[in-house]
């Protein structure tokens, strides 16, 4: 018969560990709702272990934050290749993986959870954010965003965080059309842009040339004309 010999860790790696313990927990309740006991339990470690590499809940509900924040971030990557439709709609899907899979933690991200209005948490939403917005003008193929850009671009963002947030309360519309509805809307805040300045025309004109007849794009314009017939 053999005895288990559990693994000394060292410092950095118990403490991803218990970041990772942590944002789990945070995944399934508000963090507001989960105990350091529990953490420890889970960790399988003492509480006052905890607190030798964390001072507090606090200091360890932001560092899974972060760890949660760079996941969200990368959400937007998509190889800049193939119709903007169709990338965006994949982006999509992937955040609404996260949200999906982080329902708990995603609004304790937005919202600041137990450490709302703290800098280090403020600065975690503000990278989420921009790195969205980066990530989105890179696949429009725009260094240098006029004001209008800028204003659509941050303001889908805006609009794909609340949605997601309302999602959350419920699932009372099918994920899969909420995915669709928000590349539809970008397509839609560009448009409406464009009809008020001819730099963002043009941006849209090049954003729709190549999108094929079953695309997200064309997908937009066939229900808005039978509106109308």
């Amino acid at each position: 018969m053999t005895t288990g010999v559990r693994r000394r860790m060292g410092v950095e790696e118990r403490r991803q560990q218990l970041i990772g313990v942590a944002l789990e927990l945070f995944s399934q309740r508000s963090p507001d709702d989960v105990s350091i006991d529990e953490i420890a339990a889970a960790a399988g470690i003492s509480r006052p272990l905890v607190y030798h590499y964390f001072p507090g809940k606090l200091s360890l509900y932001e560092a899974a934050l972060r760890r949660a924040a760079e996941d969200l971030a990368g959400r937007f990557k998509e190889p800049q290749e193939g119709p903007l439709g169709a990338r965006l709609l994949r982006a999509m899907r992937r955040f609404f993986d996260f949200v999906d899979d982080h329902g708990p933690g995603f609004s304790a991200l937005m919202r600041g959870g137990p450490a709302v209005g703290s800098s280090a948490t403020n600065a975690l939403i503000d990278s989420v954010r921009q790195a969205a917005y980066e990530q989105i003008l890179s696949h429009l193929d725009v260094q240098k965003p006029s004001a209008r850009l800028e204003l659509v671009v941050r303001s889908w963002i805006s609009l794909a965080e609340s949605t997601a947030l309302i999602w959350l309360d419920g699932r009372r519309i099918p994920r899969a059309e909420l995915e669709a509805q928000l590349v539809h809307d970008f397509a839609a805040l560009a448009a409406v842009s464009a009809a008020y300045d001819e730099e963002m025309g043009a941006l849209l004109r090049r954003m729709v040339k190549d999108e094929p007849p079953d695309g997200p794009f064309a997908d937009l314009v066939a229900r808005l004309l039978s509106l109308a017939s």
